[in-house]
């Protein structure tokens, strides 16, 4: 197995940094939780202001190390979770005063380029792509799952338009060999027919793929359930999405606990109950050119925010009902 890449020797870049800086506020101390630790960026940033404390969660186990550096530098201000953030309810929160939720929902360039990971098209690592904490592999969906499977995952998780035929594709390479990530690239690039493509070919299926394997539409929507429940009244919740579905789920999630229905002036008026959120920007904030121009990797990011306007722990959400298209195919992972 050839070896990790050191990340010492790759430069992390936080998202929108500044931006999540002047939104949560932590001049004015208070607890943040990060959800997604990381590299650990917005978390250091946070942690430069007196009187703040953060309580940081990522299912990526390698991301113990970064945690037990700040813990050296902050000690009592600072703890750790190796767990996925859509169980962030179940910490032990009761006498904190969570003033800000943070969600990076980007993969880091360390990950990457990690070829344990095998989270690239470009890594000549094992078909993995589990963050961690997972229960399968990106390898054994693909020679497991059936074609119908296969091209479901392709067209809903990673809008891919051909998904039909690279799924039909890979039935008939496995039936010769294990697919591989070299394989499943090739096949990729075989059965696509525009060749002018401004990202690579075999993008929108490995993101299908890395989605599928890591769970990532219930984890998402659990996570927004489950932070609006903790975050205390006047606090704020961040999400940084990085691709459209992503993006589509939390908008939805946002408008729906910070809108009004729109009832037509021909129906009777009825009354509705109070909203539990305050959204001040509908329109994403996006990064700046310069910050584009300094990591790359940021061109596609989009920050939402909301601002809870009372305290409360239950409410009502129809967002599982609303995407459970999108969990039932996730739901296909039970086969393997």
């Amino acid at each position: 197995m050839e070896a990790t890449i050191v990340s010492e020797k790759i430069k992390h870049y936080p998202v929108l940094l500044k931006e999540i800086i002047s939104i949560i506020s932590p001049q004015y101390g208070g607890t943040f939780i990060d959800c997604t630790l990381g590299q650990g960026g917005y978390t250091k940033e946070i942690l430069k202001f007196e009187n703040t404390k953060v309580i940081a969660l990522d299912r990526d186990i390698e991301t113990v190390e970064v945690a037990n550096e700040i813990k050296k530098k902050f000690e009592e201000r600072f703890r750790f979770k190796n767990i996925k953030f859509s169980q962030l309810n179940n910490l032990k929160l009761k006498n904190e005063d969570i003033r800000g939720i943070v969600f990076d929902l980007g993969y880091s360039l360390i990950q990457m380029k990690d070829l344990n990971k095998g989270l690239s098209f470009d890594s000549s690592g094992d078909l993995n792509m589990k963050l961690g904490l997972n229960e399968f592999s990106a390898k054994e969906a693909i020679n497991k799952l059936d074609q119908k499977d296969l091209e479901k995952i392709f067209k809903f998780f990673g809008e891919e338009k051909e998904a039909k035929k690279i799924a039909s594709r890979i039935i008939i390479e496995r039936k010769k060999q294990n697919i591989d990530t070299k394989k499943l690239v090739n096949i990729i690039e075989l059965t696509k027919k525009k060749k002018n493509f401004k990202t690579h070919s075999a993008t929108k299926v490995f993101q299908a793929l890395r989605i599928f394997v890591n769970k990532e539409i219930s984890e998402l929507i659990f996570g927004l359930i489950n932070a609006s429940r903790v975050l205390k009244k006047d606090g704020i919740l961040a999400v940084v999405t990085f691709h459209s579905l992503e993006d589509k789920i939390v908008k939805y999630f946002f408008k729906s606990l910070s809108e009004k229905k729109s009832i037509s002036r021909y129906q009777p008026k009825i009354d509705q109950p109070e909203k539990l959120f305050f959204m001040k920007f509908k329109k994403p904030i996006v990064p700046s050119t310069k910050e584009i121009k300094e990591n790359i990797s940021s061109r596609s990011a989009k920050l939402r925010f909301l601002v809870k306007k009372k305290d409360f722990y239950e409410f009502e959400t129809d967002i599982l009902k609303k995407f459970s298209f999108l969990l039932d195919i996730e739901n296909l992972g039970n086969k393997l």
